[in-house]
Formats: structure tokens, sequence, C-alpha cells
């Protein structure tokens, strides 16, 4: 009998190790993309204790339109604080890796991300769809 709940026990903790693991792994970001720039990627909430907690993310930013003479860049938030740019390079695709996280509190639970053509200071930048993660049950803690 106390063999049989010792596999048992094993059993459950492996199961939820399996689980968790599963939910911190890397995840496709769908594509994004506006005219001039196009970004793919992945992204991954860490656990509290592995880089802050943070939402990574690694993302390829494309400059799709090189004759426009515009930049492109990539827009990074979480919850509580302001939009955070990372500029990529005209003419070029460039890798984009970062991890975003809320210091104060270790961990986040929400962010966003867009990416946008910068189309300078007398016209309005153009954005794709800005695309919101919400971190796991089962790494909040």
């Amino acid at each position: 009998m106390r063999k049989l709940a010792t596999v048992a026990v094993a059993v459950g903790l492996f199961l939820g190790g399996a689980s968790a693991a599963a939910a911190d792994g890397w995840h496709n970001l769908p594509r994004m993309d506006t005219r001039g720039v196009i970004a793919t990627g992945k992204y991954k909430w860490e656990l509290k204790g592995q880089n802050h907690g943070g939402f990574n993310f690694e993302v390829k930013l494309k400059d799709d339109d090189a004759a426009d003479g515009h930049n492109v860049y990539l827009e990074s938030k979480v919850e509580g604080y302001s939009w955070s740019r990372l500029y990529g390079t005209q003419k070029k695709t460039v890798t984009l890796k970062k991890v975003i996280y809320d210091g104060a509190a270790q961990y986040t639970n929400e962010a966003w991300l867009r990416v946008c053509r910068d189309r300078g200071s007398l016209r309005p930048d153009n954005c794709a769809d800005t695309l919101h993660y919400l971190r796991p049950e089962s790494l909040r803690r």
C-alpha cells in the first residue's frame, strides 16, 4: 500500500512538472505586418526565478520596403509601464531578443507587442495590430 502511494505521488509530481515545463516553453508569434515592415518570431513566459519571470521574445524584424526610406521598429510593453521601442535597420532584417518585466513585482501577467514603420515626425507611423499575451495560469504565483 505504501509503495502504491509513493508511486502515485511520484507520478503526480512528474506530470505537474511536465505541464509547467510545457507551459513555459517557446511559442510561435503570429506574423505581424503592415506596409513596409514584417516580423516573425517566438515568445515565452519565464518562471519567477528565471530572467525576472519576464516576457521573453525573439523577433526577426524586416524592412520590407527598402525604397521608402523609412526605418522600422518593434514596440513592447508590460503591464504598468510605457511602450519601449527596439529599432530595426533600414533595408535589412535584424533579430531582436529581449526579456521585458516589471522589476518591482518580479513577474508580470500581461504583455503587448506591435511592429511599426517610422514615417518621421510629420506623418503618423503605421503600425500592425497589437498582440496581447497573458501569462498562463500554471506560471502565476
